[in-house]
């Protein structure tokens, strides 16, 4: 192989290579530990050495504590519930936050699903933003079926805010 094709080849791999990973999230700046989109709103923050933002994690474990039995391990859906991980990729965050606090009916084709509020539930009112970041960064793409292996630690401020919010 001659060297010019060598160097084609190396720089289409390294292409391929980096093409679906993920170094960051839509994330415009930090304040306390947790991201805030361009619109102020919560999001995802992934490192490029693989370290995901505390939001993210947390909200893996509270989704599976609270939400997975109808929605499906991973925000994938059920039979029973839809999939989240497509709910998220068009419902915006004060949407999100709506539907969990107030519940909702939806009748599709002589079908009644009814998604229960959730606004009493301090385990999900308390972590709603937490929720929110682990199926908004499911539905990006940008993870994947998998619980984060690293992540960042809590800071004060998330563990005082946790606090407050519980004893209430």
């Amino acid at each position: 192989m001659s060297i010019k094709k060598s160097v084609y080849l190396m720089v289409f791999l390294g292409a391929l290579a980096g093409a679906g990973s993920v170094i960051a999230g839509p994330a415009v700046k930090s304040e306390d530990g947790k991201y805030l989109d361009k619109d102020g709103n919560p999001t995802w923050n992934k490192k490029d050495d693989g370290t995901w933002d505390w939001y993210t994690f947390s909200g893996y474990r509270r989704y599976h504590a609270e939400c997975h039995v109808c929605h499906g391990p991973d925000g994938e859906g059920s039979t029973y519930a839809p999939a989240l991980r497509v709910s998220l990729q068009t419902l915006t965050y004060d949407q999100f936050q709506e539907t969990v606090v107030n519940g909702r009916t939806v009748h599709t084709a002589g079908k009644e699903s009814v998604m229960p509020s959730f606004g009493t539930n301090k385990n999900v009112m308390c972590y709603i933003d937490d929720l929110y970041v682990y199926l908004k960064a499911r539905a990006d793409g940008a993870l994947p079926r998998a619980r984060p292996e690293k992540r960042e630690a809590k800071v004060d401020a998330i563990k005082q805010y946790e606090d407050a919010c519980m004893a209430n």
